[in-house]
């Protein structure tokens, strides 16, 4: 499993109030507490409008996690090209407009996720209502590559979701108990226009969510997708990561075929030059039949 989007809240490390919210802490260890039935084997630590621009909190989360975790982060709009390659370097894949709870230069920001995407290959992951898709779908779609985070949040956004996965955007299966939409529904349109679109993720904590995460979210996209569920919980956000695939040991058969036993020696070929030389013997002409 992959978890494409979570949240760390480390109380060594800056946080602000947003719309007069403060979450409470939520570490590293936390985390792996929460998902220890889960074989996660990575997942992408995003930056929320708690943690502004402090690059701080994500530089010791991403060094304590290790290989194959990586960061989404929000920057300062005069952030140099030097501090993006930084970034990069510690594991730092993309930019996150928050479009929702934060004021944004939606120009500005467009145009530093281009020189970063030129620079380090990096995408954008887009927070916003589906409600304000329409408007903003000229300037989303000029972004080379993408992702909206919730499934978009609500239901009248999603024709304009499914227009963008059309086009190639990503879409994240999160925050099921923060969306007003059917979810499986949701999940099954989206993954009939692109089964390469969904990732997975538990957007823990769950900040302001009507409800965290649960187990059984798992269970719902395995039933709504069948047999790409490997590719929605990790092999998808793999590739959009830039992450290598991980290697599956194929399951043991649990009756597999065996050989026909026989007592007898097998038969083998023999050599031509060891065949008995056929006696001379005078040709005898056939009787002619009237």
């Amino acid at each position: 499993m992959f978890d494409a989007h979570f949240h760390i809240f480390d109380p060594r490390f800056p946080r602000f109030e947003n719309e007069g919210y403060l979450p409470g802490h939520f570490t590293i260890a936390d985390y792996r507490k929460r998902m220890s039935r889960f074989d996660v084997g990575g997942g992408a630590v995003v930056s929320g409008s708690f943690q502004g621009t402090d690059q701080t909190y994500l530089k010791a989360a991403l060094a304590e996690l290790g290989e194959g975790w990586v960061g989404v982060t929000r920057l300062d709009l005069d952030a140099t090209d030097d501090e993006i390659l930084e970034l990069d370097r510690i594991g730092v894949r993309g930019l996150r407009f928050n479009l929702k709870r934060a004021a944004a230069d939606i120009t500005g920001m467009t145009l530093q996720a281009l020189r970063a995407h030129e620079l380090v290959g990096w995408h954008v992951e887009v927070y916003i209502d589906g409600q304000m898709l329409a408007s903003l779908q000229p300037v989303i779609s000029k972004l080379p590559v993408f992702a909206i985070d919730h499934l978009g949040m609500s239901e009248e956004g999603l024709p304009f979701l499914l227009d963008l996965v059309d086009r190639g955007a990503k879409v994240k299966a999160t925050g099921f108990g923060r969306v007003s939409m059917n979810v499986a529904d949701t999940l099954r349109r989206i993954h009939a226009v692109n089964p390469e679109a969904l990732m997975f993720g538990t957007d823990l904590p769950g900040t302001r969510a009507g409800r965290p995460f649960r187990d059984s979210d798992v269970d719902l996209i395995c039933d709504v997708v069948g047999t790409d569920m490997f590719a929605v919980l990790e092999d998808n956000a793999r590739a959009f990561y830039r992450l290598p695939a991980r290697v599956r040991a194929l399951p043991a058969d649990p009756a597999p075929t065996l050989p026909l036993y026989s007592a007898e020696q097998p038969t083998l070929p023999i050599r031509r030059d060891s065949l008995p030389e056929p006696e001379a013997v005078d040709t005898i002409p056939l009787p002619i039949i009237e």
